[in-house]
């Protein structure tokens, strides 16, 4: 496996990061700007100490995190190595200990995802891929599902921090009722695509979120045989803010 090392140090990141996460204890609330949109100490917290060890890592990388400003995408970032880190997907979960939250980390190379782990910790659940290497829980192979999305359950996110997406979201969650089993919506991107990946959920969509939601994940799923793009069914830009529609390998029309 390529920078098999690399990819271990990343996964002993994440695992620390989610053992600070469930030893919190009523975390401090602040709001940033947006309708619901909520930052904790500990996600202050975790990123540092992401960035700090992964630094050590690997010394040539740059950062991209939701937090303490370092949440803007450079033409610099389209070259070399690129840590892009959500310390806590799911905060608003977090905040209210409705799990999952999850630690992501994906790495980008030359604007591409390259490496990618996403840990919950409240199950013990450590997802990694690398490109071209195919996708892993808690070391075991995992692909998607090759069910119909008409036996299958389906996932969406509410991008609730943008408002004026809200009639398009649950428009496109309604017609998804009449051709699945029925709709699951967990909180947090990430982990919903990991859902996809391992065989749990045929779909997620989403109309809006951060490229540290998808970084990770985005290539667990795709290394998962999952068709991962925006909303229209192109390529994912891996540079910011997207729609995103991740499909299992058994939903092969696009769904709307």
């Amino acid at each position: 496996m390529k920078d098999e090392k690399l990819l271990e140090d990343i996964k002993k990141a994440a695992g620390e990061a989610g053992r600070i996460m469930k030893e919190a204890v009523r975390p401090k609330i602040m709001e940033k700007s947006g309708h619901a949109n909520f930052v904790t100490q500990y996600d202050e917290k975790i990123q540092k100490y992401l960035m700090d060890r992964l630094s050590g890592v690997l010394p040539e990388a740059s950062f991209l995190g939701e937090e303490d400003g370092q949440d803007v995408f450079t033409e610099k970032m389209k070259h070399g190595y690129v840590f892009v880190i959500d310390p806590i997907d799911g905060t608003s979960n977090f905040i209210s200990a409705y799990h999952p939250s999850v630690v992501s980390i994906g790495l980008l190379k030359e604007g591409r995802p390259y490496l990618g782990v996403v840990y919950n910790p409240y199950d013990d659940m450590m997802f990694e891929a690398a490109e071209g290497e195919g996708a892993y829980m808690n070391g075991e192979r995992i692909m998607s599902s090759e069910a119909p999305l008409s036996d299958s359950l389906a996932a969406f996110g509410t991008a609730p921090y943008y408002t004026g997406l809200r009639d398009e979201t649950f428009d496109r969650a309604k017609a998804l009722m009449d051709k699945c089993v029925d709709i699951r919506r967990s909180g947090t991107a990430a982990w919903d695509m990991c859902c996809v990946a391992m065989g749990r959920c045929a779909l997620y969509f989403e109309m809006r979120i951060q490229i540290w939601d998808y970084a990770a994940a985005g290539l667990i799923a795709a290394e998962a045989g999952c068709r991962v793009t925006d909303i229209n069914g192109e390529p994912l830009s891996y540079t910011g803010a997207s729609s995103a529609l991740c499909r299992s390998r058994g939903v092969c029309e696009m769904p709307w």
